[in-house]
């Protein structure tokens, strides 16, 4: 069983500095693994990312959105105008090449085929599996995650990306990392509603776990 997420970036003609959202994204996925093998952009402002561990992710997409969603905005505002769409696939891995995008399976199907459906529902995360009577639940949850996830500002995605990248970390920590106090990342945590988030991460991690067994 592999992972596969496939995403877009929405609004990023927004901003008119490409490499605010695009050297970010690729750092991130650069985390996974190398590109072409592992992750690879294309279309401009899509892109592919194969994991060999399903469990892993949803936390990818996570930091993901963790990382658009920091993007600077363009005026005065708290919000960044760059966010993502991202389908996940989990599956078989039939066929390997040398390029991401060029191979082919059932996680590459699932979610090549789920971004186009997410796109025209206008929602931000989906996953589809081989269980499908497990898929409607965790899509539940998933739309469930993405009202806070969707709605992070700047900041609160900045807290969000250290969090998830160090789950055991003291707010102090993640203060002196982004040079704030540690109310002020209090409120922030509070308002992304990282408990929920956190907590979410690590039950769809036990159940794939147990799936893929």
């Amino acid at each position: 069983m592999k992972g596969v997420l496939t995403g877009d970036i929405i609004n990023s003609r927004k901003l008119p500095n490409t490499e605010s959202w695009l050297l970010p994204l690729k750092e991130e996925l650069q985390r996974w693994g190398d590109s072409p093998g592992t992750w690879e952009i294309f279309r401009g402002d899509s892109f592919q990312l194969l994991l060999d561990k399903p469990e892993d992710t949803l936390k990818a997409a996570l930091l993901i959105k963790a990382v658009m969603k920091s993007t600077e905005p363009v005026s005065n505002r708290h919000h960044s105008p760059v966010d993502v769409r991202i389908a996940i696939g989990i599956g078989a891995h039939s066929y390997s090449n040398e390029k991401v995008v060029e191979n082919n399976g059932e996680a590459f199907i699932f979610s090549g085929e789920l971004i186009d459906e997410i796109k025209k529902d206008k929602r931000t995360l989906a996953i589809r599996t081989p269980w499908e009577e497990q898929n409607k639940d965790l899509n539940l949850i998933f739309q469930l995650l993405s009202i806070p996830a969707d709605n992070w500002t700047v900041s609160s995605a900045q807290m969000m990306k250290i969090l998830l990248e160090t789950p055991q970390i003291k707010q102090k920590e993640i203060g002196n990392q982004l040079g704030i106090q540690q109310n002020t990342v209090n409120y922030g945590l509070k308002r992304a509603h990282a408990d929920i988030v956190v907590q979410t991460e690590l039950l769809f991690r036990e159940k794939l776990l147990k799936l893929c067994q």
